[in-house]
């Protein structure tokens, strides 16, 4: 079986974060961070190169494979900021209701669990906060702390 590329690093994501450019993705990275850390309470953690996380879990898939992964977090990329929202579409009843958030969120455009943003000036940041709250919480609820 393959091993999981994306895994935790020793690297501090302040410094990380630190070096993002350009220096405007620089800046969206620190709101973001904040955000994040405010949602969670969790402290951050760099997963894989480019990618911050806040908290993890683990499961099996029903096809044995076992998953070790950041429960929620983002990436400042140059084109734009990918969050990965997992929780966001885990039942019908929280993807009702992130599909209301993104109706008043702004300018994204969306994968299956990342939301892409080009930049935070582009969207309502209220209703971000509100849809990393709904994750995290839907997370915490799917996969419980250990």
């Amino acid at each position: 079986m393959a091993e999981v590329k994306t895994q935790i690093t020793d690297v501090d994501p302040a410094d990380f974060i630190a070096g993002v450019e350009p220096h405007a993705k620089c800046e969206d990275a620190k709101v973001l961070d904040a955000m994040f850390r405010r949602v969670t309470g969790e402290e951050p953690k760099m997963w894989g190169p480019t990618i911050i996380g806040y908290g993890e879990y683990r499961t099996t898939y029903d096809s044995g494979r076992k998953v070790h992964f950041l429960r929620t977090g983002f990436s400042p990329r140059k084109a734009k900021h990918s969050l990965y929202l997992m929780g966001c579409y885990c039942d019908e009843e929280t993807t009702q209701r992130t599909e209301e958030q993104l109706a008043r969120l702004g300018k994204h455009t969306r994968g299956k669990s990342c939301l892409y943003i080009n930049k935070l000036a582009d969207v309502d940041l209220d209703v971000l906060e509100e849809m990393i709250t709904t994750d995290w919480e839907t997370m915490n609820e799917l996969y419980p702390k250990e």
